[in-house]
């Protein structure tokens, strides 16, 4: 039997709208896993972010920062760090209008300014407190990606600057900002050449704009119910929100988990 490997990103799609994992939601990993079906994070968040989600279900690889840091099985297998200099006229042309930045290295979130409001709302909604503040973060630490905190009218601004980078927007005020090219696909690209996974043998759930292009390049796209329409369209099938069994439902509907299985006890990561 060829291997098989089920990608989730988080917000969304494995938390629900309180930030937590729905219980249909532990079981269907579990249920994944005794069936010897590989079980990865996809997510822009940075891994400090989300370690206890990773321990919760039982899973060591993922890819993540938009899929600029991969690790497979507790080893890293591919970073591409943004280019310094770039970061300090981000951070430069952010400050004089009033904007702010939050630097993504691999381990730790830092920040442009001191207690900028649409900064805190943003990591807020990941359940987040207000990160160190250092404008010269990039100097000393790699940075995969860049939060930029703007008002919606200005990113289309920042997009004429900056065309060798792409921003996407997450939140109301609140733009993840990659080298072009840099997805969540080209980490899951890099993630199954390691594990030696035919992509036709991949599968991947999302609800938001960063997983359009890992929607449309898996195997098999699942959006969530309660997701984007981008994110719907680019999807091969469409399942219930997050908080409606979406993740459980769907895995019984492409046969990789079976309604009458017994889940085990998993000792966690």
């Amino acid at each position: 039997m060829e291997k098989k490997i089920v990608f989730f990103d988080l917000d969304g799609t494995i938390l629900n709208e309180t930030k937590q994992i729905p219980e249909s939601t532990k079981k269907a990993v579990q249920m994944l896993q005794q069936n010897g079906i590989s079980t990865v994070i996809a997510t822009g968040r940075v891994p400090i972010m989300f370690e206890w989600i990773l321990k919760e279900l039982n899973i060591d690889s993922f890819v993540s920062i938009n899929g600029q840091y991969v690790v497979y099985e507790g080893s890293e297998i591919y970073t591409n760090p943004m280019d310094a200099e770039m970061l300090a006229d981000l951070t430069n042309a952010a400050s004089g209008k009033g904007h702010a930045i939050a630097y993504c290295g691999s381990h730790a979130v830092n920040a442009s300014e001191e207690n900028h409001e649409w900064l805190a709302e943003g990591l807020k909604t990941m359940k987040l407190g207000y990160p160190v503040v250092d404008r010269e973060f990039y100097r000393h630490t790699p940075v995969y990606q860049a939060h930029l905190y703007c008002g919606t009218e200005d990113d289309k601004l920042y997009s004429e600057l900056y065309p060798g980078y792409k921003f996407v927007r997450w939140g109301e005020n609140a733009f993840d900002v990659l080298p072009e090219g840099a997805s969540k696909a080209i980490g899951i690209e890099k993630m199954l050449k390691a594990a030696g996974i035919k992509n036709e043998n991949s599968y991947a759930f999302g609800d938001g704009y960063n997983d359009i292009e890992m929607l449309e390049a898996i195997g098999t796209g699942i959006a969530m119910g309660n997701g984007v329409a981008e994110a719907k369209e680019a999807a091969d099938m469409v399942t219930d929100s997050c908080s409606e069994d979406g993740i459980y439902n769907a895995l019984l509907k492409l046969g990789l988990i079976q309604k009458n299985e017994a889940v085990s006890t998993v000792q966690k990561v």
